[in-house]
């Protein structure tokens, strides 16, 4: 994996932002494929001139299948700042999903309690709380419909194990190209239909207003929804 400069979304002294593409994953994982923060730690040792082994700390994750704005921290102190952000939900994360169907109402809260299958790698939905499950909240609201799809704008309150998945399985609403998750057909690139789109935070250091958001895939289903955004 080569990460090329217009790969990156944002750059400081801090902070690295990148617009992951569908089937990259973040961290190495049991297939042994070449994980986002390895290369990207190369693409900052390469790019910065930096003797020896370049910090680059992973803040978030999101989903092999998944497309959109992952963050990565330049220095320790970011890292653990940025951290502490996510740990108090300070940090504003928008997401598009394209759906099968379309919601009852054009916007509305979820709330579920979620929880995951270690050997399924799948995450469950529950309308009320049950031993070992956790409070999983989203709002969404409709961006948008295609003849066969509804582009939803979707926000999580919560970070859990597949929540955005799992909760518009749970009202009929699975993301386009998701099996996992009820979707009748993938996709042929193995991507799904969620990206993740914005973020919006307090930078950790110089305390700016920081808003990074990730263009779309380029491919004839999310371009289909580019004009509305």
């Amino acid at each position: 994996m080569i990460i090329e400069d217009s790969d990156i979304l944002f750059s400081d002294n801090h902070l690295i932002a990148i617009n992951k593409k569908a089937g990259q994953i973040v961290q190495g994982d049991k297939t042994g494929d070449t994980p986002l923060n390895d290369a990207l730690k190369m693409y900052v040792k390469t790019k910065f001139n930096k003797p020896g082994d370049a910090f680059l700390g992973t803040i978030h994750r999101i989903d092999r299948p998944v497309s959109g704005v992952v963050l990565f921290a330049r220095t320790s102190k970011a890292l653990t700042r940025m951290n502490e952000l996510f740990k108090t939900r300070e940090v504003q994360k928008s997401y598009l999903a394209i759906v099968k169907g379309v919601p009852q109402s054009p916007e509305g809260t979820l709330i579920h309690w979620m929880n995951k299958n270690e050997q399924k790698n799948k995450s469950y939905t529950h309308a009320s709380e049950k031993a070992g499950t956790l409070r999983a909240e989203l709002f969404y609201s409709v961006a948008g419909y295609s003849d066969n799809y509804t582009l939803l704008k979707v926000e999580p309150v919560t970070g859990r194990h597949h929540q955005i998945r799992a909760q518009l399985a749970a009202i009929n609403l699975p993301i386009k190209g998701d099996l996992k998750y009820g979707a009748r057909r993938s996709n042929p690139d193995a991507s799904i239909c969620l990206h993740a789109w914005k973020v919006k935070f307090t930078h950790p250091v110089n305390k700016s207003e920081i808003e990074i958001i990730a263009p779309l895939p380029k491919n004839n289903i999310w371009q289909a929804f580019e004009s509305i955004l």
